[in-house]
Parts: C-alpha cells; sequence; structure tokens
C-alpha cells in the first residue's frame, strides 16, 4: 500500500509538472526569453544597431520588403537557382547510385570517383567553376549540383546493397526477373535511405546556396545580403537569414510529407 502510494504521489508530481512546463510554453519558452533579450538588449544600448538590430526592427523591414515586392522578387530568383541545380545535382546523383549499386562492373566505374568528390570541399571549388563558366547563373547552379550530387548517390547506393538477401531469394523463387527483383524489391527497399539522401541534399543545397550567390549576383538573397553588408543594415541581413532557415526548414517538410504518403507500409516503432 506504501508503494502504491508512494507511485500515485510520484505519478501526480510528474503530471504536475508536464502541465507547468506545456503552461509555460515549453519547447518555444527558450526562444522567446533569447527573443525578449535581445529586444531589451537593443532597446538599452548593450546592443549596437550596427552590430545587430533588435527583433522589432527585423521585422518591420521584413513588413516594408514585403509589401514593396523587393523580397518576393528576390526569393523567386533564389528559388529557381536551388531547384535547378537541385534538380541535375539529384538526377545524378540517382543514376550513379544506381549504376554503382546494382552492378559489380559499375561500383568499380563509379564509387572511386564519387570517393574522390567526397574529399573535394565544394566551397573550394567556386574560384576554378568561375574561371570556367565565368559569373553569370551557372557557376551558382554547377556549385548547388556538385553539392547535391554526393548525399543522394551514398544513400541510394547503401540502401541498394543493404537489401534483403531472403527477399531477393523469396522474389526469385516467385520466378520473378532481374528487373522485377529491381522494380519491386530492390528499389522500395532503399526507398527509406534515398529518402534520407534526399533530405541531406536538400539541407546541403540551401547551404551552397547562400554563398553561390555571394558570386556577383544581380538578384536574389545572395544580392541583398551583399548590399545590406555595404550599407551596415543588419536589419536586413538579418531578413535573409531567417528566409534561408525558413527555406531550409520548408524543404525538410517537404521530405518529410513524402516519407509519409511513399513509406506508409513500412512500419514506425514511434506508432508502436
Amino acid at each position: 500500500m506504501t508503494v502504491l502510494a508512494a507511485g500515485k504521489r510520484s505519478s501526480g508530481y510528474s503530471g504536475v509538472r508536464r502541465f507547468s512546463l506545456a503552461r509555460f510554453g515549453g519547447r518555444w519558452l527558450s526562444p522567446v526569453i533569447l527573443l525578449l533579450l535581445w529586444e531589451l538588449g537593443s532597446r538599452s544600448g548593450l546592443i549596437p544597431e550596427r552590430t545587430l538590430a533588435a527583433p522589432s526592427a527585423v521585422i518591420g523591414t521584413l513588413a516594408q520588403m514585403l509589401l514593396s515586392g523587393e523580397l518576393p522578387s528576390n526569393l523567386l530568383v533564389s528559388f529557381a537557382r536551388v531547384a535547378v541545380g537541385l534538380l541535375i545535382g539529384v538526377g545524378l546523383g540517382l543514376g550513379l547510385g544506381l549504376v554503382s549499386g546494382l552492378s559489380r562492373t559499375g561500383e568499380l566505374a563509379v564509387d572511386p570517383l564519387m570517393q574522390i568528390k567526397r574529399t573535394i570541399p565544394v566551397l573550394a571549388l567556386t574560384p576554378l567553376f568561375i574561371v570556367w563558366f565565368g559569373i553569370g547563373e551557372t557557376p551558382k547552379i554547377a556549385l548547388i549540383a556538385f553539392a547535391a550530387v554526393f548525399p543522394v548517390y551514398l544513400n541510394l547506393y547503401s540502401g541498394i546493397r543493404g537489401v534483403d538477401l531472403r527477399l531477393l531469394d523469396a522474389a526469385k523463387s516467385f520466378g520473378l526477373s532481374r528487373w522485377e527483383q529491381i522494380w519491386h524489391v530492390i528499389l522500395p527497399s532503399a526507398l527509406p535511405s534515398l529518402l534520407v539522401g534526399l533530405r541531406y541534399a536538400l539541407s546541403v543545397a540551401i547551404l551552397v546556396l547562400v554563398v553561390a550567390e555571394q558570386i556577383n549576383a544581380s538578384a536574389g538573397l545572395g544580392y541583398l545580403i551583399n548590399n545590406a553588408r555595404d550599407f551596415m543594415r543588419t536589419d536586413i541581413i538579418v531578413v535573409c537569414l531567417m528566409v534561408y532557415a525558413i527555406l531550409g526548414l520548408g524543404a525538410d517538410w517537404l521530405v518529410r510529407a513524402i516519407e509519409a504518403r511513399a513509406l506508409i507500409w513500412r512500419p514506425s516503432i514511434v506508432e508502436q
């Protein structure tokens, strides 16, 4: 009886504690406190405006840029760059991953080159890409594509090579041809790994976009940041950084939505 009573008291205490955390904001509590301290430091002069604009100033600048159309127009330019770069990079990663994962000869031909590519920092290629492609849109898109290739390739290759051999044996016993095994067994089994690679590719593409848009950009978020740097407009810089962050979160949400639909057949440990 004593143990049961103690258990009830413990359970009730933890319930009150969980309720109090939810009541006071839970996961949003620390970000809100950080914003309040940031605003307080800016208004009191501890954080100079030229060093970092106050959150209220950032929100005002964001509203002004939205109403004037300056932010949406430049955002569309950045979105087009990252979309084209991702389309090229993900396409190459898929093709190379299939060639290397499904064939021993393909692995010998492709994987050593991809491992060499992995050891080369993407951003270190910026001067070389400028020499090759000039200072227009091509080097920006090429950098994004080059960065997006390897995460897709590596995860697809790993997913294909990690297929359970018992599934392949079962497929053979049912008389499936090689192409039917690939379509019905290998690719569905490798899909979770491919989606992980796609998520990494999207994140890397957003990061590389930040640097790529510093290459003589005449439009885009990087162009806005460069101009804001020249005029010491930290509020505009923070607004653009917020947009970059939102792009990254949106890309991750998109992959999660695709994963929820494409992998509906897979049992989830969380649900259990």
